[in-house]
């Protein structure tokens, strides 16, 4: 996995690539703000980014929507001092496919991360509730909505829409249907490019926004 990593503070910036390469994994670049961000992914074409949010020029939200316009397909994980509710939403919406705190100590930090490799958002403790909580407050949808909803995934990509939600893997979810990883993994391209939607993050927003889960 190749990884750019993305913040204005050098101290942090080389702390954060000694831990990551000390444990097996390879820090293709560092920037330092959101423009060179943008730079580096253009060139680099890593498979996940790490991005400060407040930074100078662009901020990382900024940067995450120009990046994900053009490589839909880089994870980008959002990294901050603070539990803002209005950046965690903005961020992932903005296609950011998780949101970790600062002040995460190293054996934390390294345990969400190594979700990136089981196609887990890493969130921070107490996130997930908080945007589960946030978009089904958002917009609950009339009757109406949710027999549209309905009507645009068959029978089996709602289950399999529905499991995703409720955090499983995509091998649970083959077991649990009889279904192999490779055929889930199908039926999730499609469900994203139906429903528009880019990561397993905003498919946790859109099933509490839908009803498909609890908040």
């Amino acid at each position: 996995m190749k990884v750019l990593l993305v913040d204005d503070q050098a101290l942090f910036l080389e702390s954060l690539q000694g831990l990551l390469q000390a444990h097996g994994y390879q820090v293709a670049g560092v920037a330092m703000d959101g423009l060179d961000a943008l730079t580096q992914a253009r060139r680099l074409r890593p498979d996940l980014i790490l991005m400060d949010i407040e930074m100078p020029r662009w901020d990382g939200l900024m940067a995450t929507r120009l990046i994900k316009a053009e490589m839909p397909e880089v994870k980008i994980v959002m990294l901050t001092v603070a539990a803002d509710d209005g950046h965690l939403f903005e961020a992932i919406k903005s296609g950011a496919s998780g949101y970790l705190l600062k002040s995460l100590n190293a054996k934390e930090f390294l345990a969400f991360f190594a979700k990136m490799d089981q196609d887990s958002p890493p969130l921070a403790p107490g996130m997930a509730a908080r945007l589960l909580n946030e978009f089904a407050r958002q917009s609950r949808p009339a009757p109406a909505s949710r027999q549209e909803n309905e009507s645009n995934l068959t029978a089996r990509e709602n289950e399999i829409l529905t499991l995703v939600a409720q955090g499983l893997t995509y091998p649970q979810v083959g077991a649990l249907l009889n279904l192999s990883e490779r055929t889930v993994r199908y039926h999730m391209g499609e469900i994203l490019a139906r429903l528009h939607l880019q990561n397993r993050s905003q498919v946790i927003a859109y099933a509490a926004r839908h009803g498909l889960i609890g908040s």
